[in-house]
Formats: C-alpha cells, structure tokens, sequence
C-alpha cells in the first residue's frame, strides 16, 4: 500500500504554506477558518514573529484567543503584542483560560492589563483566582447559559441567542429559579426540538449532577468522570451557579494528577518542570532520600548479620539482587492496585481485607510458578558451572526458589497494607509508598533469604 495514502495529514504544515502563499486576504481568513484552533496553535510555533503579527491583525482578538488557549506558552507569544491587544486577547478567552496565561505573567504586567481590561473580566478572573489551587472552583470557568424555569421555549431560545455571542458552551443549558438558585439543566437540542410555546418544565433534568466551588478536586474527579457530561455547574454555599467544569477541564486535570501521582510513586512532592532550578528540583527529591538513606543503612546491617552465613556459603550472594528485585517488582505491583482501588471512597473494611488476601494469594501463585522456574535454572547452572555435587546445587536452588516465595507473598502483603495505612491516617499514599515499599521490601528479601540460607543449608542440610 502506498504510504502516501495512509498518512496523516500535517495541518500545522498545511497551515504554513497556506499563510505564506501570499494569497488574498479574506480567501486566507476563509481558509483558515476550515482549521481547527489547535492545528493552528501549532501552526504558530512554526512560524516567524513578523508572520504572527499579521495574523494577529487579520483574524482579530476573539478567534487568536480561542488559539492561544491551545498554546503551551502562551506569554511568549503574547509578548510580541501591544499590552492593550494582549488585554483584548485575554477579555475574550474563557476565564480559566485567561486566569492560566495572567499567571504566567509578572505582576506589573498583570496590574497593567487588569486597568485595560473590562469590568466583568476583571470579576470573573479575581472570583477564580481566590480559590486554592487543589478547589474546584479554581479550574472553572464563567462561559456558560443560563435560563429562569417559568421561560418558555421560545423565551428561553431568545435568552440562548442573546448570551450565546458572549458564551459559546451552550450544549447544556442551566436553569435557575425565581430566587437565583440552582434548579436543573436541558439538552440544547430538546430546547431546538420542542414546541415554541411549550413550557421548561418537562425538558429539563431536576437531578442533574453539580459540585460546589470549595470541592477538592482530586476527591471528585471519580464521581464528575462516571457522570460523562460535556459539563457540570459549580455551586456556592447558597445554591447559586457561579461557573461550569467543562469535559476538556476534566481531561486536563486528570492528566495533571497523574503526572503529580507518578512523580509522588518516584518519592518527589509533585511532579518537576524542565524550567525547575537546581534547588527547586533538589528540594523535592531531597527529603525522602534522606529517609531512605537511614532506612538503607537498616538494611546493610540486617546483611551483617548474616556475615557467617556469607562466608560459609559465598554463592548465595550471587543470587541476593535476584530476590530483592522480585520481591521489589512484587509489592509495586500490588501498590498500583491498591492505590487504584483506594480511590472509591466508598471502600468496605471487608473489601479491603479481601484485597489483602488476594493480593497475598497471586503473590504466592506468582512466586511458586516463579520459584519452580529458579531452581531449575539455578540449579542447573550451578551444577553445570560452579564447583560442587548436583545435590549442592539443588540445595542452594532450592533455598531459593523458597525465599522466593515467601518474599513474594511478604511483598505482596506490605504492598498492599502500607497504603491501606497511609490512606488511613489521612497521608497521600502516593506520596510515602513508592520509596517505603521499596525499602521494606528489600529488607523483607534480605532477611527472608539469609535466614532461610541459614536455617536450611547449613542447620538443616548442613552443607557449608
């Protein structure tokens, strides 16, 4: 088959050669308007500043926001404006948007276009901006339709035209009472559907979900997911509908969370920057090392304590890193389940034991279909390669596909306990897991291992 065919279209490329093909003015608008602003967000990195410009005048300030609002650095661009075309710019872009790019701002730059920029603007950017970062209300945004519920068809189509030139979220339309208060929502297309003289009441939906603006997000990402609405009113105390959480709002933050829990499974506060300082990047790192340096040196000596069992039988050092990675592997595993299943709130204690046991039980599953695997091999390859009886060999394999074993089944067991423990006492399991796991676990393989080494082959089997 022909590559040409199948690949995918270059839109940002496309795009280039279209803006510098010299053509028409308005046919280049018209064209344009054919793209989406994403396509054409990256069509802007690939041109060159004096190319921006131009596009900046022909195409005005309310589409080069919707653009900007799919840029990574937006200020970098921005820079390249008037501060009262940059003020333009940021009046028309949905308030989270624009509370995200004023922030990447300094301040006397911020206080300039704050005196440029309209009064609703100014409301509706300072509202978001006084919520904590971890709120809800922090990550709304203010472009939305709402409609009273004593409306008609035709008078609630006349109140969608009007603040539709201003709010472009309209798929769902919210309803308020006659006091102001959160009442419901309809689907834009039973409003388009319905009769003119008809009344709400029967199009909307009562029991449609909200959230209130001092939610914590990470507690209600789950709930808002399960919903799968293309948005969701935010609420004050009083009932009052003070904003929205779009899907892509949604997206976005789901993504931030993972990036912080995965940096948080590393043993960092939250997730770096390419742009982080030295001591910014080492202030995150520093403090679980710090930790695990003394818990390391617990496990150093934990292995000097076997030095008689090392120097009787030197060949089992050889298979040490084999134990602590598998236990290591192990109680990861059995973290990220139990991280994951630790979201549901609604969680029994008898879901939770279940859970132990069950990661207990695929641990020892795991382990005896892993241990039969290692003594085999080892004791194959010890037999074959290394000085000693056949009966050695399979002694010391032995030993440790056991301590496999019991290591996997120890691992999979703190694996899933320790964040149980964490969540319990109100500490981000994320946060302390990841490194204490790793830690324990090595000191669990290393006891497991030198232990039964010493129990088994030289009490039992008295073979050193």
């Amino acid at each position: 088959m022909d590559n040409q065919n199948t690949r995918e279209p270059n839109y940002a490329e496309e795009l280039v050669a279209l803006i510098r093909s010299g053509m028409d003015e308005n046919k280049l608008i018209e064209c344009i308007e054919d793209y989406h602003e994403n396509d054409i967000a990256d069509a802007f990195e690939l041109l060159s500043g004096e190319e921006r410009r131009y596009l900046y005048k022909i195409l005005g300030p309310e589409k080069i926001s919707e653009i900007y609002a799919y840029l990574e650095d937006a200020e970098e661009y921005l820079k390249e404006l008037d501060i009262r075309n940059v003020a333009k710019i940021i009046e028309n872009m949905d308030s989270d948007d624009a509370v995200d790019v004023l922030e990447e701002m300094d301040d006397d730059v911020q206080k300039q276009l704050t005196r440029l920029m309209d009064e609703e603007t100014n409301a509706d950017i300072q509202l978001i901006r006084s919520y904590n970062d971890d709120e809800i209300g922090s990550i709304m945004t203010t472009n939305f339709i709402l409609i009273q519920k004593d409306m008609s068809v035709k008078s609630a189509m006349k109140a969608l035209v009007s603040q539709a030139e201003k709010n472009d979220n309209i798929s769902t339309i919210y309803v308020a009472d006659e006091k102001g208060k959160y009442y419901g929502a309809l689907d834009l297309k039973d409003l388009i559907t319905a009769r003119e003289h008809t009344v709400l009441e029967p199009l909307m939906s009562t029991s449609y979900p909200y959230v209130t603006d001092h939610d914590i997000i990470s507690d209600n990402i789950e709930r808002i997911m399960d919903y799968a609405e293309d948005s969701i009113p935010v609420l004050n105390s009083d009932m009052e509908i003070l904003g929205i959480i779009t899907a892509q709002d949604i997206v976005e933050v789901v993504d931030e969370e993972m990036g912080d829990d995965y940096a948080k499974l590393a043993g960092l506060t939250s997730e770096e920057d390419l742009d982080e300082t030295l001591a910014e990047s080492m202030k995150k790192r520093i403090p679980w090392l710090v930790v695990l340096l003394f818990l390391g040196m617990g496990v150093s000596t934990v292995v000097g304590m076997f030095e008689n069992v090392v120097a009787q039988i030197a060949l089992i050092v050889c298979f040490q890193s084999l134990i602590l990675d598998m236990a290591g592997n192990v109680g990861t595993q059995s973290l990220a389940v139990t991280i994951r299943v630790l979201m549901d709130e609604n969680l029994k204690p008898g879901q939770k034991l279940f859970l132990v046991f069950k990661e207990m039980r695929v641990g020892f599953c795991n382990g005896l279909l892993i241990s039969i695997i290692a003594f085999l091999f080892i004791g194959a390859y010890i037999g074959l390669f290394k000085s000693g009886s056949w009966i050695y060999a399979f002694s010391v394999s032995g030993c440790v596909g056991i301590s496999l074993i019991v290591a996997m089944i120890i691992s999979s067991f703190v694996g899933t306990v320790v964040p149980m423990f964490f969540h319990k006492i109100k500490i981000d399991p994320a946060v302390a897991s990841g490194p204490l796991i790793t830690t324990v676990n090595d000191l669990v393989a290393v006891v497991t291992y030198y232990g039964l080494s010493w129990f088994l082959l030289i009490n039992i089997a008295h073979i050193a």
